[in-house]
């Protein structure tokens, strides 16, 4: 766990921090008065200019220098590091004494408290001084009471307690503002500090450690553990302030009620367990709701990156209904936490209303002479109004503390798990050697089964080695262990001097080709076009939109596999290493190509020739030019040694050369390493002339997410609403309307309770009254003010319990509706919005970043699931209340209704002016929080690179810029709700202060009662309309998720999967294809792809269709699936043209074998039949027929062993392998190989097509190679040029015609006589 501590850095080497111009973008802030600064006036121009137009990244302020995540990650890292080291230092102490001395992990709540704590404690006395200012307004209120009771002559008093009550509310919003400001962008700093971490610790973990945590885990670490962790710091406060608020309210209510309060503080107690009891309930559920999470985003991250696979086989439902199960396993935990919820709205609503009926029933009961006075009801009820808030939000951050612990396990234990350990290889060796291997064995884990055994290889400086043998002997895991991936078991490993490394399966990342290719180098550019000619790739940056400057899409979707595996070449050889490690870099390529890549750039005369390179190569043509061969055999070194004397002391590596025919053995020992200056310009004119037909064809630009502007439209609510179901929506509206008329009843028959109390002059009068008062209050009957006595005594009792049903009834059934409606309308936008996914055409997924997606299914849906339901019922429970209140203070006080009037005009001006701001803000925040779920998963992709060439510290520097420009979004965000907050909560504080003026205007007219009922609502006012304005923004803002989640409905779509016309069960029977004047593009804008493609298969036959790199071959195959539909011609399978049938109808009668060989995590009979539809012995038996039965009857659960994501844990060889065992599995008429062979040696790739030939010998076989030598014993050969076919013959026909498949014969060194009939 402490092993890789000092690879944590020092701290100060984490990354730049912006200055001059960039970082003065000038957040006006630092420079502000005062008075602007608290009230946020400096922040205007950004709401002004965002009503104007729609507001630009550029347009907002940039961060604080000590808010951005260039200060606080380093600063956070630090105490990280100290905690890590404190609880080691503890572990060595105590170790000889306790056995269990390791159980203890270093504490993440510890480094956060050390990193932020004096922040915390000041944004603590914010809120202490407004919690203390908050009380100051009842008791001010209960002086003007006092004051309307007695009404001296002189009034000035009464203006004095007005102006008191409007300075007291005003400074509590400036300070409670100030608060939330702090609080906001503390929590934030405290998420970017633990994304800074775990995106740190991602770079350093061992691969053990990686197979724990899949990439959606880490991610759903990085996006909804660091979020809840966020969620629960803005919260925190709330852990003391509550009992603080509580204690105070009990403080002052015995002050005006004595003793009874107790009664009110029993029942507070009475509802902890109850409390406790809900929150162990949610800590399981949310418990439950993170491993469903996960396993969704798992899940959804595989799907998107093998989306091709899944078209091609028809699998799109299969996953559809994974990822469905998986989803109604998280609604029915969501339900579950309704219903909770439910529970604690009853309890939570009742509780205020239940101490305040106790506390007064027993202060009647303690003396009869206790009567409810004016001044005792209202200080009492605005007390309760407080006390209200922290007894709702109590149980609330109680539950979401229980819950974040969950999180920041979660998150510890990804931050301690195992870290690759620096001594697996001594990189400080000075000896005689680049590389060195003693007595050195390696497995995948420190307990894990050996890879490698006894590996003993000294390798020279300077030389070419090649390290070869058959698919799982061993070949990777060598470069593996030269990097450091491996756990060293025994012996010793010596590396001298820089690394470069060439992945087998080449990782690109999401950037400009040129930024690809320098990989954080200094450009150089004569060495750079020198490395660009020597790759091959100067033909490309011709076709290329905008040259190197063209952005290459996530994984390289916009470039074909050879050019991707050219630039991966090109980045390492760019990088001037001192050691190249170079994963089988040939595969992808074709064979000229490849020569030229060995000969200028790794051969004896390439630009590598005084570095030393490690080869891995299935290529044994070039074996005879090399310096050492290393051959692998079961994880060992079966030989070592120079081509001859390999080749004249063993016979091992003739076994290795069986694939090649013994007259292409003595080729091999005379083909010269030299290709001659003419074939070479020959090749190049020839690529330039076929490259444009594919790449203008393929070549798009990568998508940047698309911000919308303007406001939400309605028909994005009226979706949701829709979902939501008509039937739930009105009942809600009705629940909520009578559960706030039973509120307004409440007070009102308060505030006639208390009139007539005042007028009752004999005590044994209202003695007999006051008991069906309390009664009729505790029930909460609906009464009139005026009613007489005797009404209220005979209609008492039946009243009783039709009112407390009624608000019981309200309560619930609102909480109720309100989880049934937005469960359902989070099942059905979920369904919708996968849906539309999985009918996406490819070219979406290859234009459009997979972060882009995802976050629509994690936090778009989030947003959907928990918040906007919520902010719903909130604006609509506000609305009634501000409707309620106006009402209430208009019928006592008339003239409040034209002080209302200019007031709501303003409280609608700044709304205008702030929605269209902060809507576009959060648009932003948006599309910023993207590219860090894209980098993110682009950076685990490629860890291995990344470590290799030792850029972790780059990659960390790109990660914080990312996370700042959320940040920023944020801030920006934040400073905007601040900013209205202090304008409505002040035009709240002088409604208030009219209405407190009012009463003191009208003097002896107004009965103190009147008085007591309208500041009290008026105070209560200032909270509603700001929530009212707050939530109508928040409704509106967080609609974007909707309209996210919503946009792909509109997109293109791929055809229908079924069509009303089907073809019959068994087409096709024959196997016949034929293409007509074919045409096809990949975009309407672009040239095309193929043109005028017109030949005709017979049944059975097997055509080879070859072409030099961008010549249009995948794109064939790519037609047959309809992945690139046509536009021009028709392609008919036995006398159907497939247009005319559904794509599933047709996809599923066609198989394939494709170039990328893709696996899922999930067991490796999952992979192979994830329908279900064969039994066991078949499994086998094509396990038998891949060569793959032995390899995996040696793994300990065979069928049922777990593949790892991404297949990470086979060989690419062994990928390819299972790919093909599906095919066998999945039989059809029709079989396409697309590159199938590329990634397994010569001797595999001849036993598979043997086994090719012998069980699909009955079938139409389309072959696409870039091995010759795989389809020369094809009935035809398909030869296509620039997206046109030039040559379509047998192969000895073709040979005798001396086009251009001769002269790809002739440049593979494929003698003419091994052609065969």
């Amino acid at each position: 766990m402490f092993s890789s501590l000092r690879r944590w850095g020092d701290g100060r080497d984490y990354g730049r921090v912006p200055e001059g111009p960039e970082a003065q973008k000038c957040n006006p802030e630092k420079n502000a008065s005062f008075f602007s600064r608290m009230t946020y006036s400096w922040f205007s121009r950004i709401i002004v200019l965002g009503y104007k137009r729609p507001l630009e990244r550029e347009d907002l302020f940039e961060l604080n220098e000590s808010d951005s995540s260039y200060i606080v990650c380093p600063i956070f890292e630090k105490q990280w590091r100290k905690e890590v080291l404190r609880i080691q230092e503890r572990q060595e102490v105590k170790a000889p004494f306790h056995k269990e001395a390791h159980a203890r992990k270093p504490s993440l709540v510890y480094a956060l408290w050390n990193t932020f704590k004096f922040v915390l404690i000041q944004v603590a006395l914010f809120k202490v001084f407004a919690d203390i200012l908050s009380f100051t307004s009842p008791l001010i209120m209960k002086q003007m009471i006092i004051f309307c009771e007695h009404r001296p002559d002189f009034g000035w008093s009464g203006y004095g307690y007005a102006l008191a009550l409007f300075v007291v509310v005003f400074l509590q919003t400036l300070i409670l503002q100030q608060y939330q400001r702090f609080n906001m962008l503390t929590s934030a700093k405290i998420k970017t500090a633990v994304i800074g971490l775990i995106y740190k610790k991602a770079l350093l973990v061992s691969n053990v450690s990686r197979k724990r945590f899949s990439t959606g885990e880490v991610i759903n670490l990085m996006s909804a553990d660091a979020q809840q962790l966020m969620d629960l710091t803005a919260n925190l406060n709330l852990l003391w302030s509550a009992p603080f608020q509580i204690l105070m309210a009990i403080s002052l209510l015995w002050q005006e009620l004595g003793p009874a309060v107790l009664a009110g503080v029993a029942v507070l107690v009475f509802v902890i367990p109850i409390n406790a009891l809900v929150a162990t309930r949610v800590k399981k559920l949310k418990k439950s709701q993170t491993k469903n999470k996960d396993k969704q985003i798992k899940l959804l991250n595989e799907i998107l990156h093998g989306i091709k696979i899944l078209k091609l086989y028809t699998w799109e439902p299969s996953y559809k209904k994974k990822i469905i199960e998986i989803r109604e396993q998280e609604l029915e935990v969501q339900k579950s936490a309704g219903y909770l919820a439910v529970f604690s709205m009853l309890t939570l609503t009742c509780i205020p209303f239940l101490v305040s009926l106790a506390t007064f029933g027993i202060y009647f009961l303690l003396d009869e002479g206790n009567i409810l006075t004016a001044t005792k009801v209202f200080t009492s009820m605005s007390l309760f109004n407080i006390l209200r808030l922290p007894l709702f939000d109590l149980p609330m951050v109680i539950s979401a503390v229980v819950q974040t612990r969950i999180s920041l396990n979660r998150l510890e234990d990804f931050l301690n798990t195992e870290e690759l350990h620096p001594q697996n290889i001594e990189t400080n060796y000075i000896g005689d050697h680049a590389i060195g291997f003693t007595n050195a064995s390696f497995s995948w884990g420190k307990t894990g089964i050996p890879v490698l055994k006894n590996l003993n290889i000294k390798i020279p400086e300077g030389a070419l080695v090649a390290v070869v043998g058959q698919v799982g002997s061993g070949k990777s895991s060598v470069l593996s262990a030269i990097l450091g991936e491996m756990e060293k078991l025994t012996g010793v490993v010596q590396r001298k001097g820089s690394v470069a490394y060439v992945a087998q399966q080449a990782w690109i990342q999401n950037c400009i080709l040129q930024e690809n290719i320098l990989f954080g180098s200094i450009m150089q550019k004569q060495f750079y076009e020198r490395v660009l000619e020597a790759c091959a790739l100067l033909p490309d940056l011709e076709q290329l939109p905008n040259g190197d400057q063209t952005e290459i899409g996530e994984r390289g979707v916009n470039i074909s596999g050879g050019q991707k595996h050219r630039v991966s070449l090109a980045r390492a050889v760019y990088s001037g290493a001192d050691i190249y490690l170079l994963d089988d870099p040939f595969a992808a390529v074709d064979v000229h190509v490849g020569k030229q890549l060995f000969e200028k750039v790794i051969g004896s005369s390439g630009i590598l020739k005084n570095k030393t390179r490690i080869l891995v190569t299935h290529n044994l043509a070039l074996l005879p030019q090399m310096d050492l061969i290393v051959v692998m055999e079961s994880g060992r070194v079966a030989h070592m040694g120079t081509y001859q004397e390999l080749l004249s002391k063993t016979r091992n590596l003739t076994n290795l050369l069986q694939a090649l025919s013994e007259r292409e053995k003595a080729h091999a020992l005379k083909r010269v390493s030299v290709i001659n200056s003419r074939t070479i310009l020959k090749d190049q004119i020839l690529e330039q002339n076929d490259r444009p037909s594919l790449d203008q064809g393929k070549q798009f630009s990568v998508k940047k997410e698309k911000i919308p502007i303007g406001g939400v439209k309605f028909s994005i609510i009226l979706k949701y609403l829709q979902a939501f179901g008509w039937l739930w929506v009105w009942l809600s509206v009705a629940a909520y309307l009578g559960q706030n008329l039973v509120g307004i009843g409440q007070n009102l028959w308060l505030s006639a309770w208390v009139k007539e109390a005042k007028h009752k002059n004999e005590f044994t009068e209202w003695k007999q009254i006051r008991s069906n008062k309390l009664n009729i209050y505790g029930l909460l009957g609906l009464m009139q003010a005026k009613e007489n006595e005797t009404r209220m005594l005979s209609h008492s009792e039946p009243k009783s319990l039709d009112h407390m049903a009624t608000h019981c009834l309200f309560v619930c059934s609102g909480a109720y509706i309100l989880t049934r409606g937005s469960l359902a309308a989070s099942r059905t936008l979920h369904t919708q919005l996968l849906d539309n996914v999985l009918h996406l055409p490819l070219r979406f997924f290859e234009t459009n970043p997979i972060g882009q997606i995802i976050s629509r299914f994690t936090k778009d849906m989030f947003i959907i699931d928990i918040r906007f339901h919520y902010y719903l019922r909130t604006w609509v429970n506000c609305t009634l209340d501000v409707i309620g209140t106006v009402l209430v203070i208009g019928g006592a006080l008339p003239l409040f209704i034209l002080g209302v009037i200019p007031l709501v005009f303003l409280y609608f001006t700044i709304q205008r002016y702030y929605v269209a701001s902060s809507r576009q803000i959060r648009r932003l925040a948006g599309a910023s929080r993207s590219p860090i779920i894209s980098h993110f998963s682009e950076t685990l992709s490629g860890v291995s690179t990344i470590r290799a060439f030792g850029h972790e510290q780059r990659f960390i520097q790109q990660n914080k810029e990312v996370v700042n420009e959320n940040l920023v979004c944020f801030y920006n965000n934040v400073i905007s709700n601040r900013w209205l907050s202090v304008r409505l909560e002040l035009l709240g504080n002088l409604m208030v202060f009219f209405a407190a003026v009012l009463t003191v205007l009208a003097g002896k007219s107004i009965d103190s009662a009147i008085v007591g009922l309208s500041i009290s609502y008026a105070l209560n006012i200032t909270q509603s309309l700001n929530f009212w304005v707050r939530k109508a923004c928040e409704i509106e803002t967080n609609a974007v998720s909707i309209e996210r989640v919503c946009e792909y409905e509109n997109m293109d779509k791929e055809a229908p999967w079924i069509m009303s016309k089907r073809p019959p069960s068994q087409w096709p029977d024959k196997g016949i294809v034929e293409f007509i004047n074919y045409q096809a593009r990949y975009r309407d804008d672009l040239g095309l792809a193929l043109q005028d493609i017109t030949f005709q298969t017979h049944g059975e036959e097997k055509i080879g269709i070859v072409g030099r790199t961008g010549a249009g071959k995948s794109t064939l195959s790519n037609c047959l699936f309809r992945i690139v539909e046509r536009s021009g011609g028709k392609i008919i399978i036995d006398g159907i043209d497939i247009s005319t049938i559904g794509l599933h109808d047709l996809r599923g009668k066609l198989n394939i074998i494709p170039q990328d060989p893709v696996l899922f995590s999930g067991t490796l009979q999952m992979n192979l039949d994830p329908l279900d539809k064969y039994s066991d012995s078949e499994l086998w038996e094509v396990l038998e027929l891949c060569h793959l039965k032995e390899f995996v009857q040696s793994l300990p659960k065979k069928l049922l062993h777990e593949i790892t994501e991404g297949g990470e844990n086979l060989s690419v060889g062994q990928r390819q392998l299972v790919c093909l065992a599906r095919a066998l599995l999945r039989k059809t008429k029709i079989l396409i190989l697309d590159e199938a062979t590329a990634s397994i040696d010569f001797e595999t790739d001849n036993l598979v097509q043997t086994t090719i030939r012998k069980e699909f010998s009955d079938c139409t076989i389309l072959t696409i190679a870039h091995r010759l030598r795989s389809i020369i014993d094809s009935d035809r050969v398909l030869v296509l040029d620039s997206g046109r076919i030039t040559e379509f013959e047998t192969p000895q026909n073709l040979i005798c015609q001396k086009g251009l498949f001769f002269e790809m014969l002739t440049e593979a060194g494929i003698p003419e006589d091994s052609v065969t009939k």
